[in-house]
């Protein structure tokens, strides 16, 4: 059997309105029990950009560490590499100075034998 029920347009529109009213009740109702949990939510959302803005902070400050460190290992070895080839070139012109004067020592030394070759040659003749 049907119901024979009669619903008019106010009792639906009643019906409706009631129905609206409950949801918004519902809702309120809802929203005033998640109250804490939210600001719990939020406080942790907070806490993780805290933290992750903290992380990013040290991984900036790890980075600059590392770069100003390859800087200075870099210009200690640039430093090391010009000492080198500066007490190269100090070598380098000691032995040429070291050559030149064993020439000018043998040339003198020449020259004594010679001039006293040459004494003696003289002794000999006179």
């Amino acid at each position: 059997m049907r119901h024979s029920r009669n619903n008019d347009l106010t009792d639906r529109r009643s019906a409706a309105a009631d129905a609206k009213a409950a949801l918004l009740m519902a809702y309120r109702a809802a929203k005033t029990a998640a109250e804490p949990s939210q600001a719990a939510r939020q406080a942790e959302r907070v806490s993780l950009v805290e933290a992750r803005e903290a992380r990013r902070a040290q991984r900036e400050r790890l980075k600059v560490e590392e770069r100003a460190r390859i800087e200075t290992l870099a210009a200690q070895e640039r430093a090391a590499t010009e000492a080198a080839a500066a007490a190269e070139i100090e070598a380098r012109q000691s032995a040429q100075n070291a050559r030149i004067a064993r020439v000018v020592q043998d040339e003198a030394a020449r020259k004594a034998e010679r001039d006293r070759r040459y004494a003696a040659r003289k002794a000999r003749q006179a």
